[in-house]
């Protein structure tokens, strides 16, 4: 049984400090939203109706949550594009970011070269490569990304400049306050769920431990239907383990009827809940009809509640969570939670290929 209280076991295996890098998010919120509080962009770019991010993995991830915490607006709409080329509604009343940690995403490099052949604004967000030596070229702007990590540990790159350019723009109202808010309650949280709080206390540990050889489903609604995502997409690539996630209220008109067969599978799933208060008051009596079906299944499930005030802290605090139960479940796989090696080869072939 591997002990998750004994140190030694994070410098042997976390041979890039992922730990660091989780417990480093709520700063890395802060130090995001300060580099963009000013970040400024041309006078007609305020004149749009929709915003299209590109991206792929952790550098799309922020454009999801931008979109979920800005769907009251009358506009712009948001959406989120993981594919190569462009959406054919793009046009000169629609913002393209193309959002590369690296600057070299294939699928990201190619819609922005499309873009370039359109009268739509442009916006670069990177740490360089190929996508920033191309807007530069073209004279796009770039919001530079003044980080090191993996780029699945840089949220807070990938989304509080895209809610600063938000409010730069005239969109929403100011957000500075609700960023330290959530940046105090996300620091307070991270000290219970860190490597050196003790698993009796951790409840990250503790989730990791019952998670641990299951296959595990996050079901998430509302502003929290891109966590869910996101709690899969981190264990994924951290505890290199299989993981899906699916969306309220839309699962209670399929994936219900799935919990029957086949019946040896019941005992290897877990089904994790993310709620918060700002979800649909229907919706969330669907969480407790939904849990009574996989009960009268016998499958596994657990409810967890955001913490903090207001939507962006409730959001934040779930992912953060979620980080650090995907970490844990790596050590508890004896691997080190960075490398990627299966995305490498598949960049590699692709490569290759061309």
């Amino acid at each position: 049984m591997v002990n998750l209280d004994d140190q030694d076991l994070y410098t042997s295996l976390d041979k890039s400090s992922m730990r660091q890098q989780i417990a480093g998010l709520p700063a890395q919120c802060m130090q995001a939203w300060n580099s963009a509080a000013n970040f400024n962009l041309p006078q007609d770019y305020s004149d749009i109706d929709k915003v299209v991010i590109l991206g792929m993995g952790g550098s799309a991830i922020g454009g999801d949550l931008l979109k979920a915490l800005t769907a009251s607006l009358s506009r712009p709409a948001v959406y989120v594009h993981r594919d190569y080329g462009l959406p054919a509604f793009v046009d000169e009343k629609t913002l393209v970011i193309a959002s590369s940690y690296s600057g070299n995403t294939e699928e990201t490099l190619s819609g922005f070269t499309a873009a370039l052949g359109t009268k739509c604004k442009k916006l670069v967000i990177s740490t360089g490569g190929q996508l920033t030596l191309l807007a530069r070229t073209k004279g796009v702007p770039v919001f530079v990304i003044e980080h090191v990590s993996p780029p699945r540990a840089a949220l807070g790159y990938s989304l509080l400049p895209l809610m600063a350019i938000m409010q730069n723009l005239g969109f929403t109202g100011s957000k500075s306050e609700e960023v330290k808010g959530m940046v105090t309650s996300l620091a307070d949280q991270c000290r219970n769920w860190q490597e050196d709080s003790p698993q009796k206390n951790n409840g990250a540990k503790q989730l990791a431990v019952i998670l641990d050889g299951k296959v595990i489903v996050v079901y998430g609604a509302g502003i929290l239907s891109d966590v869910a995502r996101r709690w899969k997409t981190q264990i994924n690539e951290n505890a290199k383990a299989w993981a899906f996630f699916e969306v309220l209220p839309e699962l209670n008109h399929n994936a219900v009827l799935g919990y029957r067969y086949p019946a040896w599978a019941r005992d290897k799933m877990y089904v994790i809940f993310l709620r918060c208060p700002f979800i649909n008051m229907r919706t969330q009596l669907r969480y407790k009809f939904t849990g009574e079906l996989l009960s009268q299944s016998e499958i596994a499930y657990q409810v967890l509640d955001g913490e903090g005030a207001g939507e962006l802290a409730q959001m934040m605090s779930l992912v953060l969570l979620g980080d650090w139960v995907s970490y844990y479940l790596a050590i508890l796989n004896s691997i080190d939670p960075s490398p990627v090696p299966e995305i490498a080869l598949l960049k590699k072939r692709l490569a290759e290929s061309q």
